[in-house]
Order: structure tokens, then sequence, then C-alpha cells
């Protein structure tokens, strides 16, 4: 009933006519500006281009305080983390609505092509804007990936991008983008991309003994079972009302591929697979009641399908299926009271279900069909005052779980208040104070909770708290050498209560889950760009600092009091550097993650070597008649490193990509 009152808000309002405006190639919403309080990390437009990105993952290591967590080749699993608060307290949002994993809570970043994205931007805290739904207020940091929107020129009606990337591992990954104008109100969208790669590369695995010269083992292999073949398909429409607009997104991803395993003592594991199905639908509808009232409707309905399989019999042998579907709704109001003061009120329902069909040699049922029901429940205002911009929110999050076998957790009701403020310092130049604080609560995800091995899991709930103070400098200066200048600094703390911490085991697909009482998580994010016109050459530079000290204060008795918390390095860092001119861009991209731990005690066992890696790319884009090319050359690796970002987990040598793009 829902989902016909959805779109039937959406068909009839797409009958209104605009009384002035005959073509509209972008949706404006006509509230308030409702500025945001902290700018976020972004990437878009010719920067995002530049980039040696295949897929959103490789993007989002290019911010400052981010830890990617890479398996491996094409198809390994690629999740991140923030500010040492883990994977499960980001939350990922695509063309507006959150992407779920109630099972693992973790979002494979690698399945999002870069083909189709506009853009990206990272909130730490939340996004600062109070027009947003209640579920938006509940991630300790937010990552916003937004699809291509159609845009006509002129008078064409159609828009078509044909791509086509070979590359090291047998990579073959074609693509295809069509952008139709139905009318001047309605657009659609369709982009699809096939994706194969037999993931196999060479890697060198060297191991000593601790504090020895001794070599335990020093092979030179080829790493096996990363394969992956893979598609993706996906259909928008895109709608411009009178006083709103709206959107309908349908995705589905498609892989069967090989897991990596771990390489340990030597033993190089090819016995794990996994298939997966991820389906959503989703729909976005905005509109303008009146002068005082601005309504969001949200709705999404998703059902995923995973199938892992362990064919290898020095382990427990495994085939296991999983099937989890998600119901979403959310609506969001806005109030304008006054031309410097907004308050919102948002409502989200969701409602998951994960059932399992896996084997065991006794053939006992253990799974205990968890069904979780969602409510949160925000009000907010934001106020601006001159140079004075603030935010405040309080988050109710109201969480009933039911399950067919076993004892059910308790239900939680749990109020998380947030305040943001933003301090235009000098009036001539845009130099901002920032600060936010912010309470986090997260539940335990279905795996966390109901490990399929296991008969119950005591797994507590996650609550941090977060402060964060920073100052912010752009300028900009068309006529001069330095186009722009823009600089970020913040530091920050964040204290961890009963922090779930998930490291994988082998087979991969498995991961060992446990709580620390305490973490505490100090750090320094430092961020510089800057722009040069050097009269025909643009030059870009970016360059990305971080430092973290996240340390385990759980029990003084433990060996591990005070230590660093697992795969936090203290010290990271990017640089990107590109140069145009004309119609070729030259890239250039440094990626450095210091020294880690595998494990919680801070010794030399576990100890993760430091590693960097530098990636150049060469553009050329030229025309003949009406169409448009770009030819894109791509060194990844360009030193052929040795290097693991997950202990165990060798990463690709040097490889190479090449990308040919054609559009009409």
């Amino acid at each position: 009933m829902i989902f016909v009152s959805f779109f039937g808000f959406v068909v009839l309002s797409a009958q209104s006519r605009l009384d002035s405006i005959q073509v509209l190639n972008e949706v404006v919403v006509t509230a308030s500006q409702n500025k945001e309080v902290i700018a976020p990390q972004k990437l878009s437009g010719k920067e995002l281009e530049m980039l040696n990105t295949f897929s959103v993952a490789d993007a989002i290591r290019y911010f400052s305080g981010v830890q990617l967590k890479d398996y491996g080749g094409v198809g390994g699993l690629k999740t991140v983390n923030i500010r040492s608060l883990g994977t499960n307290q980001v939350g990922v949002f695509y063309n507006g609505i959150q992407l779920g994993n109630a099972q693992n809570g973790q979002v494979d970043l690698g399945k999002f092509s870069m083909d189709n994205i506009e853009e990206i931007a990272l909130y730490n805290g939340q996004k600062s804007k109070i027009f947003q739904s209640a579920r938006d207020f509940g991630a300790a940091s937010s990552i916003y990936i937004t699809p291509r929107k159609p845009r006509f020129s002129g008078n064409k009606n159609t828009n078509i991008r044909a791509g086509l990337k070979v590359g090291s591992f047998d990579q073959l990954n074609p693509s295809l983008l069509v952008e139709y104008k139905i009318s001047d109100y309605v657009n659609l969208s369709f982009n699809g991309e096939w994706i194969n790669s037999s993931g196999k590369y060479k890697v060198h695995y060297k191991r000593v003994f601790p504090d020895t010269d001794i070599v335990a083992y020093d092979t030179t292999a080829t790493r096996e079972n990363g394969d992956i073949n893979a598609s993706r398909l996906e259909a928008s429409l895109y709608g411009a009302l009178s006083k709103g607009s709206w959107n309908i997104n349908a995705y589905n991803y498609s892989s069967n591929r090989g897991v990596p395993g771990a390489i340990i003592n030597n033993v190089w594991r090819r016995g794990e697979r996994m298939n997966d199905v991820n389906s959503f639908i989703q729909g976005n509808g905005k509109y303008e009641v009146s002068d005082w009232w601005t309504t969001q409707l949200n709705a999404k309905y998703a059902a995923d399908y995973t199938h892992f399989e362990n064919f290898d019999y020095t382990l427990y042998p495994t085939n296991n299926k999983f099937r989890q579907k998600e119901f979403y709704i959310a609506t969001a109001n806005l109030f304008p009271l006054t031309s410097w003061w907004d308050m919102s009120l948002s409502y989200d329902f969701q409602w998951n279900t994960l059932d399992a069909d896996f084997q065991r040699m006794d053939d006992y049922d253990v799974f205990a069909y968890p069904t979780r029901y969602s409510h949160w429940l925000a009000l907010a205002t934001a106020v601006e005052f001159n140079r004075l911009r603030m935010q405040a929110s309080l988050l109710g999050t109201f969480v009933n779980e039911t399950v067919k076998k076993y004892e059910a957790p308790e239900d939680k009701q749990v109020f998380s208040p947030a305040f943001f403020a933003s301090y235009k310092l000098l009036r001539e130049a845009d130099f901002r104070l920032n600060a936010f604080y912010k309470k986090v609560f997260r539940m335990a995800t279905f795996n966390e909770m109901y490990y399929v091995e296991m008969i119950s899991s005591d797994i507590n709930p996650e609550y941090a708290t977060q402060y964060n103070l920073g100052l912010t400098y752009q300028k900009e200066n068309k006529h001069s050498f330095i186009r722009n200048l823009n600089v970020q600094v913040d530091a920050y703390y964040n204290k961890v209560e009963d922090k779930i911490i998930s490291t994988p085991k082998s087979p991969l697909f498995k991961w060992t889950t446990y709580n620390l009482g305490l973490v505490e998580i100090k750090g320094i994010d430092a961020s510089v760009g800057t722009m040069f016109d050097m009269h025909k050459v643009l030059f870009n530079t970016k360059i990305q600092y971080t430092y973290q000290k996240a340390q385990n204060f759980t029990d003084p008795t433990d060996t591990f009091y005070g230590d660093q918390i697992p795969y936090i390095p203290w010290h990271s860092g990017t640089l990107i550097a590109s140069a145009m001119y004309k119609n070729w861009i030259l890239n250039y991209s440094f990626i450095y993650t210091g020294e880690r731990y595998s494990q919680s005690d801070n010794i030399i066992y576990n100890h993760v070597q430091p590693w960097y890696t530098h990636d150049i790319s060469l553009v050329k884009t030229f025309k003949i008649n009406e169409l448009n090319f770009k030819a894109t050359l791509e060194v990844n690796n360009l030193l052929s490193q040795d290097y693991e970002v997950i202990f165990n987990y060798p990463m690709p040598k040097r490889n190479y990509r090449l990308s040919f793009v054609v559009e009409l």
C-alpha cells in the first residue's frame, strides 16, 4: 500500500506543468538553502576522472582518515574503516538512500563501479544538513555515492557512452551507458557492465623468524582463486515537478568469484567460492508543499543472496546459503521557520530478515532465523547568524528483534544527541573554525549476534562518542598563478565502549567477533589542495595526512592494555598530482600506510610492514565528427612493491589497465 501511494504521488505530480520553464536539465528543490555546517571531503568531476580508480573502493583511498581493507585482486572483498571506528560505523548511501547489509553490516565497495559515478563525498559525524532521513543521523561517518544524472545539451534527447577496459589479471570489462530524454520532465538512464578476470597475479611471499635473519619461507608464486565473473545492471528514472523532484532506481549485481584465502605457512588455499546476487529498487520524492514545509519520501526493497562453498577438506567443509531481505521507508520534513532558522522532523522504519540453508555433518540446524524491526525518529534544528552556523539533532533508535531459535536480545531504546558548529573567522576570506560532538549507537549485525557455527553469541551493542575541532580555508582567484587553495586540518577524539571487532579467520567468509570494553582514538587529519595555472598547463595537487592513535583500555591485566587496536596505522597519507595540457592529462598518485599490528598484542609476531604504492596514468581525449573519445593507460604499483593490506593476503605487483571510451 505504501509503494502504491508513493508511485501514485510520482505519477500524478509528474502530470503538472511548469509555468515558465520548458526545459529542465537539473532538478532543483525550491526550499531554503539549508547550507552545510561543515563541508565534506569530495571527489567529483574532473578530479574523480583523473584518479586510477576501478571501483568506488579505489577512489575512497584518497580521503584522509580512511583505511581501506582490501583482500586482493579484482574480486576481493573491499571495505572501509574511517577514523578507527570500524566498517560497521560507516553509512554508505547510494543516490541518497543507505545501502544495507543486516547479515554482516559491511558494504563491499568493490561492487560499485566508477563507470556511472558523478561524485563521492565523505562526511565525518554526519551530513550537516538537517533535511535528511532519520537514519542519516545515525552513522559515525557517511559516504554518499551520487550516480551520474542525465543532462542533455541543445536539442539532444539521447546520450550514449560505451567503454572497454582491458588489463592485467586477464581483465575484460565492457560497459554501456544510455540516457534518454522521455519528456521535458522525465529522463531515463540505463547503465550496465560485465567484469571478467582470472584474478591471477604474481606475488613474492617471504617470512623470517622474529628477531633473526633466518628465512622461514621465500616463495614467488601465482595468486590463485581470485577470479571473478560479474555483471551490474542499473536503470533509473529522474523526474521534475513544479515544486520538487522524484527518482526511481533499480539495481542488480550478480557475481561468481573465488575467495582468495590467507597464505599461512606457505600453504596456498584454492577451495573457497562465493556467489552473490544483490538487488534493490528504491525511490525518492521531494516536494515543496508550502513556503514553510518541504517533504521527502524514501522507499526501498532489497533482496540479497549469498552462496559460500569451501572445498578445502583440510578445514571444516562448508556449503552455506544466505538470503536476506530488507524493506525500508522514510519520511523527512523541513520547516523553514525564518530566514535564519530551520527545523526538521524525520522518521524511518526498516524490516530485516535473514534465512540460512547450510549443511553440517550432523544435519542439525542451529541457525536462529532472526527478524529485526528498526525505527529511527530524529528532530533537528539549524540556525545561521552572520558568520555562525549551528546544527543540533536528537536521534531516537528503537530496535525489536525476534528469533525462531534461542533467545532474542532485549529491545533497545537509545537517544543520541549531536551538535555541529562552524564560525567564519574572517569576513573577507572563507576561513572557518569547525567543531562537532556526537553520540552514536550501533546494534550488532546478524553475523555478530548469531554466528553460523555457534549456538549463540554474546556480543553487546556498541556506543561511541565523537569530538572534533578543525579549521578550513578556501580561496579562489581565476586570474592568479594559484587558481585555488583549500586547506583543512581536524583534530579528533573518539571514545568507544564495547567496540565490536571482527577479524577474518580461515576461511575468509567466516570472522572472529568480540567486544573491546573501551577504546580511545586520538587523531589528526590534514589536507592541502591547490591548482596552479602555468599558462598552457594546469597543475593540480592534493596532499593528505592522517595520524591515529587507537588504544585498547579494556582490562589493565591484559598484555595488550594500551596497545594499538588491530590494523590501525599510526601514520598514513596520499598525494595526488595531475598536469593538463590541451587534450592530454598526466596523473600521479601515491598512497602510504604505516606499520600496524594484525592482532591486539603489539608484538613482533603480529607486526605488519608499512606499504606504499605509486600509480600513474596518461589520458588523451579527442573528437571525430560528433563522437568524443577518451583513451587511458594506467600503470598501478609502478615500482612493483610487495605489500599486504591485510596480513597474509599479498596484493598485486605492477599491473596495467587500458581503457577506451566513446560518447555520442
